[in-house]
């Protein structure tokens, strides 16, 4: 059998968070009506200036810095010309041959260790516009262009040929949109197209130093999108080696429906676009200084704070790689333990009961109805012994559901905890006389039957019995029996 190395380049397009476009005044906003956010800068009409947004550099600046990259003090805009009925100038500014910043990397965490990733270059291009076709309802039969998102400003990050299986591809993107939130350069939402991925894709023989011939994957709408359209084109490439057939290079799209990749035009060369320097702009040079005053704004990464989780709270790898995936979440987690104090009763909280809720709605947690102070207050109810565990979690649904805080709902719904041992021994006795058959399997050394009893007076207290009591009460009873 001969044996193929998979090679995979993935070139990520973000589109930054500013109130602006790259070269005008216009509002990013989405979902706007159609053509309503356009002028003649990012339309371009004859006699028009761009100028360039300085946020849109600052972000990409930082996002280049927190990727490990060099950023030049000198780089250049240059046309990418190509003729697209969503491209109204008929070129697209880009970076080509001095874009703003090279060199970088990004570490992962594969099955087998972290494995560093390379990324050879950074650079910002706006966005064309959108085309929306075949719009039936509102019956038009072809296409309409809504130039909304043209000269939106985007951050083009390419991956050196470093990442070896579409496990590892997902697992490049999971890490780079976190850092990109936790940098809060773009929300990256893929429905919204803030996010937007082309895999490059080549075989060769293992061993064999050159590159293999590379198709281009587009059209993919979700991370777990791309690792199935990277997985089959895999595939599909090596059978058709395997037969002898010769890899053409073209740009393929992904069938989600039928999970397939299927051509979609010869894929273009560098040469083809003809780019070169736009003559409206001049160079941007970067003072160093204003690099270093960037660097001072980025925040602790989500490598760096999930060690920090680890050391200092004592959280196992995945607990403590779950709360720092996104920096909404793990800032949640700290206000929580700085006003509760025990790291592992707040971690299950907020990985279980919170994040289960939230992803249920679909919500953020910087949405949730519960703050932290709320939860820290239900926690200590439950380490007070005002209510049970289990009665915490009907407590937490209702402050979900409502917003209302821990003590209000407890006194509303009387569900204070039962510790008077004298009223749960006598829903014991009651227990006891209503089930002699579970009793009688405890002194046959059946431990299930104790369990048994337990929830019966669970149930008859609604839940509300102290459970150690219960424990504790149901034994010594028992015990007088054997």
């Amino acid at each position: 059998m001969v044996e193929y190395e998979t090679i995979i380049g993935l070139e990520v397009h973000v589109q930054l968070k500013t109130e602006s476009k790259l070269f005008c005044g216009c509002s990013t906003e989405f979902g706007a009506a159609p053509n309503t956010h356009a002028c003649p800068v990012c339309t371009g009409m004859p006699g028009v200036l761009p100028v360039v947004n300085k946020r849109a550099i600052e972000y990409a600046i930082r996002s280049a810095l927190a990727l490990n990259c060099e950023v030049a003090s000198r780089s250049i805009f240059a046309r990418k010309n190509y003729f697209y009925p969503d491209l109204p100038k008929n070129y697209q500014i880009s970076q080509y041959e001095e874009p703003l910043a090279q060199n970088g990397y990004l570490e992962i965490r594969t099955d087998s260790g972290r494995k560093r990733v390379g990324i050879t270059r950074i650079n910002l291009e706006e966005d064309a516009g959108k085309l929306l076709h075949d719009i039936g309802s509102r019956e038009i039969d072809g296409s309409l262009v809504d130039f909304n998102r043209c000269g939106v400003p985007l951050l083009e990050i390419v991956s050196s040929p470093d990442i070896k299986s579409p496990e590892e591809a997902y697992a490049y993107l999971i890490t780079l949109k976190s850092i990109l939130r936790y940098l809060d350069v773009s929300d990256c939402d893929m429905e919204k197209g803030s996010l937007r991925c082309d895999a490059n894709v080549s075989m060769r023989l293992v061993g064999q130093k050159e590159l293999g011939v590379k198709a281009e994957v587009k059209n993919m709408n979700s991370f777990k999108a791309i690792q199935k359209a990277l997985g089959h084109e895999v595939k599909r490439q090596v059978n058709a080696l395997e037969s002898g057939e010769r890899i053409v290079q073209e740009t393929r799209l992904w069938d989600e429906r039928n999970e397939r990749t299927y051509p979609m035009r010869s894929k273009e060369e560098a040469h083809d676009y003809r780019y070169f320097p736009e003559p409206d702009l001049v160079p941007l040079v970067v003072d160093e200084g204003w690099i270093e005053e960037i660097r001072k704004t980025i925040p602790e990464l989500p490598d760096r704070r999930r060690e920090r989780f680890i050391r200092e709270y004592r959280l196992s790898e995945y607990d403590a790689g779950v709360l720092t995936a996104e920096k909404g979440l793990a800032n949640y987690f700290e206000e929580v333990v700085k006003l509760h104090g025990n790291p592992k009763a707040v971690t299950n909280w907020v990985t279980v009961e919170l994040l289960g809720r939230l992803n249920a709605v679909n919500r953020e947690v910087k949405e949730s109805p519960v703050s932290p102070g709320q939860l820290a207050e239900l926690l200590k109810l439950i380490e007070k012994g005002t209510v049970s565990g289990k009665i915490a979690k009907t407590v937490f649904e209702e402050m979900f559901n409502t917003g209302k805080n821990p003590q209000a709902i407890v006194k509303e719904k009387k569900l204070v905890q039962i510790t008077d041992e004298k009223e749960i021994g006598e829903i014991v006795e009651e227990v006891l006389k209503e089930n002699p058959r579970a009793i009688e399997e405890y002194r046959k050394g059946k431990e299930k039957a104790l369990g048994h009893l337990v929830g019966q007076v669970m149930k008859k207290t609604q839940a509300k019995a102290n459970p150690q009591l219960v424990n504790r009460i149901l034994k010594e009873k028992l015990a007088r029996t054997i």
